[in-house]
């Protein structure tokens, strides 16, 4: 196999440039870039799509929201500290393996709930699955972030990225809609064992698919250069990296705010809102227009706003900061009127929960879908003003790693505090003032720091070997 490969890349030299020839009909289409990114996607789609459906059912579908609180907290703590170290195992493993291994936390999350609406004294598991998960996403986003970076050529970089989210992101979307079919006609607080061995079926073939992608080291861009994998520094760099960009670069902590609050939100509209208000219908429903919504808000804010080539970086730098304070304040003010008429306390579990067919349903179904329009326009416009800084590659990975690092900080913190107890109002409040306040410190860097065109001196951080 490895031979009649080598064969269908056929080499030129072309100056000091190895020019190489793809291969033609079936085995073409299979190695090419863009149908390797589209597996990719669908890896996604199955495994972190089929997670966020879950997650946006609130409390994982269960009518006690602990357990999935518990479990989310400790997803992100391994998840932070992991990160450091995902690098290392995907230089020395390989991309393809490294999602293999990713991909299995996913089916096993999935399959604790599973195991817990079976056996209700199961909830230790389901925490300690969120751990292993927070350890296998560390490994799935760092070995997805090699191929996305690789396969492309300059050229197709935002047409590649493109497709493989508009894939990905429609995983949630498919994923609450099975969840939508399966408890449609159902009358109780929870999703029944269906919907989970639906979730369950969909992840494990998400773990499938790695296995039937293309070997990285035999694959050719469309411009016949060959792919050579991105190496990711090891835990010792990535620490000194974040040292060396708080002194290149300091204007980067007024974003950390901006960064802690990017998940933050999450665990008030999942399991503060739609667990605790509505049946598992409505939740469904809801879990599936906010999906939908954020296909329709990272869209809208890209290209309608941030990639508005007619006007000025900084004049669009500055309308997706006024546009996202405007959301900050329409979201969390209709927010405030819902959540000032219940508490913690008030909701049991013998509590009627609201239905689609009520008459008030509408008006808050509409807020679902205003906090998916929010949470995509936060996410793109933080990795947009990344962007803005710099150009460079290794100042970038840097960037993204404090991003990641402070994200999934603020989500750990949260859902702990969710699964203690705290009353809904202050997790609710607290998460206004967090939204707002990242947007006040992000103001600063947006007038000092983001420029019309990206300077010289922005460029480089420093070039670090895998010793750091």
């Amino acid at each position: 196999m490895a031979e009649a490969d080598e064969k269908a890349y056929h080499s030129e030299s072309t100056g000091n440039e190895e020019v190489l020839e793809r291969p033609k009909g079936l085995k073409g289409l299979y190695y090419h870039p863009l149908f390797q990114i589209s597996m990719l996607g669908f890896v996604c789609f199955m495994c972190p799509g089929m997670f966020n459906a879950l997650t946006g059912l609130g409390g994982g579908g269960q009518v006690d929201a602990k357990t999935g609180s518990n479990a989310n907290s400790a997803l992100y703590s391994t998840f932070a500290f992991f990160s450091f170290f995902a690098g290392s195992i995907n230089n020395k493993l390989g991309p393809r393996k490294t999602l293999l291994i990713g991909t299995m936390g996913y089916a096993l999350f999935v399959g604790s709930f599973l195991a817990d609406n079976i056996h209700p004294n199961a909830g230790p598991f389901v925490v300690a699955s969120g751990a292993i998960l927070g350890i296998c996403a560390a490994l799935l986003w760092t070995a997805q972030g090699s191929l996305v970076l690789s396969y492309p050529t300059e050229a197709e970089k935002g047409r590649y990225i493109g497709v493989f989210w508009a894939i990905f992101n429609l995983g949630g979307v498919v994923g609450a809609a099975v969840s939508l079919g399966q408890n449609f006609n159902s009358k109780a607080n929870a999703v029944g064992n269906g919907t989970y061995i639906g979730f369950l079926v969909l992840t494990i073939i998400g773990v499938m698919i790695p296995h039937f992608m293309a070997d990285p080291g035999k694959m050719v861009r469309t411009d016949g250069t060959k792919v050579e994998s991105v190496r990711h520094p090891s835990w010792k760099s990535e620490i000194f990296g974040l040292w060396v960009a708080l002194r290149t670069d300091p204007m980067i902590i007024l974003l950390l705010p901006m960064f802690y609050a990017s998940n933050y939100f999450y665990t008030w509209q999942f399991n503060d809102y739609n667990q605790a208000l509505f049946d598992i219908r409505a939740r469904s429903l809801n879990n599936f227009v906010y999906w939908l919504s954020q296909i329709v808000g990272s869209l809208a804010i890209g290209t309608l706003v941030l990639d508005q080539a007619k006007f000025r970086r900084r004049s669009r730098a500055f309308a997706g900061w006024v546009l996202l304070m405007i959301m900050v304040f329409i979201v969390n003010t209709w927010g405030y009127f819902y959540q000032r008429t219940y508490t913690r306390e008030s909701i049991t579990g013998t509590t009627q929960k609201m239905d689609i067919y009520d008459r008030e349903y509408p008006a808050h179904v509409w807020l679902m879908i205003f906090c998916g329009l929010f949470d995509a326009m936060w996410q793109t416009t933080a990795y947009w003003l990344m962007g803005a800084m710099s150009n460079d590659p290794a100042k970038l990975a840097v960037f993204t790693g404090f991003y990641k690092s402070f994200q999934s900080a603020g989500a750990a913190g949260v859902w702990r505090a969710d699964a203690v107890g705290i009353p809904y109002m202050n997790i609710f409040l607290s998460s206004w003032c967090l939204t707002a306040g990242g947007l006040l410190f992000a103001f600063p860097m947006i007038y000092l720091r983001v420029k019309d065109h990206t300077e010289p001196k922005d460029e480089a951080l420093t070039r670090r070997d895998e010793r750091g």
